[in-house]
């Protein structure tokens, strides 16, 4: 028996779907099934010499099954690393996904509520503040914040990519100011949707409502996880035992994960 053993897991990540409505630019996945696994792997021995074999030649002419995946690694539940937001982070060359600490992404995370945000919004520092009160929870350095905002029960559709609300680059700071390094998001991204970002730098021509909370890295060094989901499958706010390392993409912006809590 172990530790493990006492503790219900919880998945809180999205995976990779063909052609969803929910990704702009849409995975595709190529796939084999055992006949055509045997077929290929056949085809392989014969054209590395070795010898004459044939799909039949596997039990009841099955063989391994695989598949080929096409996809950016922004696809589904992922991690963000800082390099994503820009070449520098706190002065430093910004950390790629394979770069980051293994540290940051195990501990203890905690859940705000802001279900009752209208889509569009950008969660402002004093509702931060709010929620951590609501729950009666100081931050610790290292935890994990993750941002509830119910989107990730449009996953599937188009409203996926417009109907929630978003950080901005003062609550971004606001939290990796009190030592927070990872924050997730059960939306499609972190910052307000494209549209609205768009939509008011056309009114304003002001840059900064491009990409706030992302750039916001480049002054405060954290990571975000976007697309997140099942939250609201969590019994507690406060205290949850999170894992959610993100796969070693060299040099890369950001890195594909599976994010479980142990409660």
């Amino acid at each position: 028996m172990t530790a493990f053993d006492s503790l219900e897991q919880i998945d809180l990540s999205l995976g990779i779907v063909p052609d969803s409505d929910s990704e702009p630019w849409q995975p595709h996945v190529d796939y084999w099934d055992h006949e055509g696994g045997a077929e290929r792997l056949a085809q392989n021995l014969r054209e590395s010499g070795y010898g004459d074999i044939t799909a039949d030649d596997f039990p009841g002419g099955s063989g391994l099954a695989w598949e080929e995946v096409t996809a950016i690694p922004h696809t589904g539940t992922h991690v963000d690393a800082p390099w994503h937001y820009g070449p520098e982070s706190e002065g430093e060359p910004s950390k790629t996904i394979d770069e980051l600490p293994t540290d940051w992404f195990c501990g203890e995370a905690v859940v705000l509520d802001f279900t009752w945000k209208d889509n569009g919004a950008e969660i402002q520092p004093h509702e931060i503040d709010e929620q951590l009160a609501t729950i009666d929870h100081t931050l610790s350095a290292g935890e994990i914040v993750l941002i509830e905002t119910g989107a990730d029960e449009l996953w599937g559709t188009s409203e996926y990519l417009t109907d929630f609300p978003g950080m901005g680059a003062k609550a971004t700071k606001h939290l990796v100011d009190q030592g927070v390094k990872v924050i997730g998001i059960d939306a499609y991204g972190f910052d307000k949707p494209f549209e609205t970002m768009g939509e008011r730098y056309k009114e304003t021509e002001d840059t900064s409502e491009l990409w706030p909370a992302h750039l916001a890295g480049r002054e405060a060094e954290y990571c975000q996880i976007e697309k997140m989901a099942n939250f609201d499958e969590l019994p507690q706010r406060t205290g949850i035992h999170l894992v959610t390392y993100p796969i070693k993409i060299e040099n890369a912006s950001a890195g594909w994960a599976r994010p479980v809590a142990f409660v």
